[in-house]
């Protein structure tokens, strides 16, 4: 074949490495930005952040259709500036001091305190709260009580297995046999009995009933620790013991044969019953508090609902001055090569983080403009709304009102929530309207909490009840949206006491 060269015109779509940098800052997270502006400014010495709080936009939500941020409702307010007038490190503090002086009367500009300056409104909350202390794991809180326990070296290993088996609700992972297993390989001497004594210790331990192999000996554990004389102790032993799956099916009928109770008696042993702990590791917590940081902030002013961009999600960056000065030279040595590269990379990154903020703002008002009967009324009137409403409304993509609404989160009065919770199906009415699945969902609860215990309402009188309503679905369709709720069948809600 011989070979020949060709010339060829065509036309492709072609991502441009700023177009990328744009497309991939817009579908970060908040946390995931702050990391990604740290890393970056990091990395090129001519961009920095501005210190002095930048421009807060507010845009109102019913200024979208008119560009959003660049419509004519929108303004920009501009946070008073912080700075220190004098410099602090050139004052000087005199040669002696008078026992009770205060910081106020050393620093001319010093901060002014109040008596209400350490307990303000503003930190008005626990100064402990969230505090990541010393954790206090389960296994670390057996542990300490297994070595105060006054027991052999041998017993102690073999505890310190016994609680290596206990996962994090409190429940033994492995056989009493397993574990006698994994001693024997090391201690010849240890029998399975005295590992089944150290068992028997260990769940006596606080919280009580842990290492148990089921919920059934757990619950059995703690009931042992009550009283002898505490009522109806007797029978909830023996419910616990034979009948435990009959009471998670809430067989009244049957519980009340077998354990020849009345009403009122089955009703006394269920409520013993409910004050045992079925997951005793969960009492002790390894979590700490965890807070969402709103993204966007939703107010209502003047009978019109602003959005604002949070700022603390929105640094102000600008590029180096003094950096940037260096480049004026019209020489091509690397040096120069270098800080233009920097310096064109800086302006890009701070327009695609520009872009960023712009674009979550109109799109977080177009979903405030579409969803305000939510914010005034509550769940039942969300309006079925998808993505490609936004789009259309905004003349966007799709898949760019998808990045813009994954994991960023908008304070409401209602509450702090995601994007992706304010787009939901829509079911059709009797009128020829539509109805979205959050709205139905929240009706579907309503009809429930008002339900009778001892006559509950099933699915197909849920759907009844609906269709009253002009809102026309089907049995099933009620159990989907019953069972996203996490609210169990009529059946199990059954209660005749």
């Amino acid at each position: 074949m011989k070979q020949s060269l060709q010339l060829r015109i065509g036309q492709s779509l072609t991502m441009t490495p700023q177009l990328q940098q744009a497309i991939k800052l817009l579908q970060l997270s908040s946390l995931e930005l702050q990391t990604e502006i740290q890393e970056t400014l990091d990395a090129n010495p001519l961009l920095e952040q501005d210190d002095n709080f930048g421009e807060i936009t507010v845009v109102d939500a019913d200024a979208t259709k008119d560009g959003g941020a660049n419509g004519e409702d929108a303004t920009d307010f501009k946070a008073p500036k912080s700075t220190i007038s004098e410099n602090r490190a050139e004052q000087t503090l005199p040669e002696e001091l008078e026992m009770d002086a205060r910081w106020e009367q050393i620093y001319d500009n010093a901060p002014a305190s109040s008596p209400q300056s350490s307990s303000s409104a503003a930190d008005n909350r626990d100064m402990f709260e969230n505090q990541a202390g010393t954790e206090d794991t389960l296994k670390n809180h057996l542990t300490w009580q297994l070595d105060c326990a006054h027991i052999s070296d041998i017993d102690h290993e073999i505890g310190l297995a016994i609680i290596d088996s206990i996962d994090d609700s409190g429940y033994l992972t492995e056989t009493v046999a397993e574990i006698h297993g994994g001693l024997a390989r090391q201690y010849d001497t240890i029998e399975l009995d005295e590992v089944e004594a150290v068992l028997h210790l260990v769940q006596r331990f606080d919280p009580v009933g842990v290492a148990a192999d089921s919920p059934r000996e757990c619950m059995a554990i703690q009931l042992e620790q009550y009283n002898a004389e505490t009522p109806h102790l007797a029978k909830a032993k023996v419910l616990v013991d034979k009948y435990l799956e009959q009471l998670a099916h809430n067989d009244v009928a049957l519980l009340k044969r077998r354990l020849q109770a009345s009403d009122a008696e089955l009703a006394a042993i269920i409520k013993l019953i409910q004050t045992t702990n079925p997951h005793p590791g969960h009492s002790i917590s390894q979590n700490h508090a965890e807070y969402v940081v709103p993204d966007v902030y939703v107010s209502k002013q003047a009978s019109r609902w602003r959005v604002s961009i949070n700022p603390e999600h929105a640094p102000r960056l600008r590029v180096n001055d003094q950096y940037a000065s260096l480049i004026k030279r019209s020489d091509s040595s690397d040096q120069n090569t270098y800080l233009k590269d920097h310096l064109q990379e800086a302006r890009w990154f701070i327009k695609s983080l520009q872009s960023r903020n712009e674009t979550l703002l109109r799109v977080a008002s177009a979903i405030v403009e579409r969803q305000h009967a939510f914010l005034d009324y509550g769940e039942e009137a969300m309006q079925p709304m998808v993505l490609r409403d936004i789009a259309e409304l905004l003349e966007m993509h799709e898949s760019t009102i998808s990045r813009v609404t994954t994991h960023k989160y908008m304070h409401t009065p209602r509450g702090i929530l995601e994007f992706k919770y304010f787009f939901s199906s829509h079911v059709g009415t009797a009128d020829g309207g539509e109805c979205s699945a959050t709205a139905i969902r929240a009706i579907i609860k309503k009809f429930i909490a008002a339900e009778k215990p001892e006559k509950p309402l099933s699915d197909n009188k849920i759907a009844t009840l609906l269709g009253d309503q002009g809102i026309n679905v089907a049995r099933r369709t009620v159990a989907k949206y019953r069972e996203a709720l996490s609210i169990p069948p009529s059946n199990e809600r059954k209660r005749l006491f």
